[in-house]
């Protein structure tokens, strides 16, 4: 089997820089230790993918057209194909008193947020800080060892892969998501220790829609995905200890487990309604 437009997929791949052989990305943790660039949070190994979703570069999916399942190329990335070739508008010169005001000590290689846009600080001088706003690949060929890890054709699998790549945890297991698909719906039971995950509101609603909208546009048959969060009583055991009753006394039946569930339909007027009455309040 080889892959083609609109397959789920897990993809291997190492990216360096073609001109010095620097590894500025990898799936493989050993590789991103071996090169220094091992991050804590980040979770490694074959990443989840749609082809033609735009999940990674053009040219590493045109390359993986007519792959198979194991296969393993190189493929060669231009600044035009990937991010783009250096803008001398983006190099701003700021002065150093506008950093001083907001309590900011400037400093070489520190990352900077101005008007949603992030830049690096390049140099210091003559109270003036020289801010790079191009993107670090900018500019750079690349070159790409890709490796197709696996083409995923069990429908709850697709699932999980997507919220596997939209709502990434080291702290929860994808196993435990409950996927059921019915009349042209998905349902989504997510993982217990997602109720205790301490992103904003806002990055929860936006990856729950990324998710649906993957789902929606490049599963057969779907056209909504539903979201249930679930909350039960837990009963304490301990409590349930009592003694037996005698015929003098009156007993209670112990009350049944209780459930409140709540569903958020991830369709794009809702999402877009919901994003609305957020940005107002």
């Amino acid at each position: 089997m080889s892959v083609k437009k609109g397959d789920f997929l897990r993809l291997e791949y190492t990216g360096r820089i073609q001109e010095t052989g620097e590894v500025f990305d990898t799936t493989n943790e050993k590789i991103a230790e071996e090169e220094g660039i091992q991050l804590e949070n980040k979770i490694y190994g074959a990443i989840p993918i749609i082809v033609g979703a735009g999940h990674v570069l053009k040219g590493i999916e045109d390359t993986l057209i007519d792959m198979g399942e194991g296969e393993e190329k190189e493929v060669e990335i231009s600044p035009l194909e990937g991010f783009g070739e250096r803008d001398p508008k983006l190099l701003q010169l700021i002065p150093i008193s506008e950093f001083r005001k907001q309590g900011i000590k400037p400093q070489v290689g520190m990352n900077i947020t101005s008007e949603g846009a992030t830049g690096k600080i390049r140099s210091i001088s003559g109270g003036r800080v020289r801010v790079d706003f191009n993107n670090e690949l900018a500019g750079k060929t690349l070159h790409y060892q890709i490796k197709v890890h696996k083409i995923i054709q069990d429908d709850v699998e697709k699932v999980r892969s997507m919220i596997d790549l939209h709502y990434p945890n080291p702290n929860i297991d994808s196993t435990k998501h409950i996927v059921k698909i019915e009349d042209e719906k998905v349902i989504i039971y997510m993982d217990e220790m997602t109720k205790f995950d301490k992103k904003p509101y806002m990055d929860i609603t936006f990856a729950r829609f990324r998710i649906a909208r993957d789902i929606w546009e490049n599963m057969d048959k779907v056209d909504k995905v539903e979201f249930i969060d679930v909350f039960e009583k837990k009963v304490n055991e301990e409590a349930e200890k009592v003694v037996k009753p005698t015929s003098e006394e009156v007993t209670e039946e112990s009350p049944k487990e209780s459930s409140e569930e709540t569903s958020e339909i991830a369709s794009e007027e809702v999402l877009e309604e919901r994003i609305e009455e957020k940005e107002e309040e």
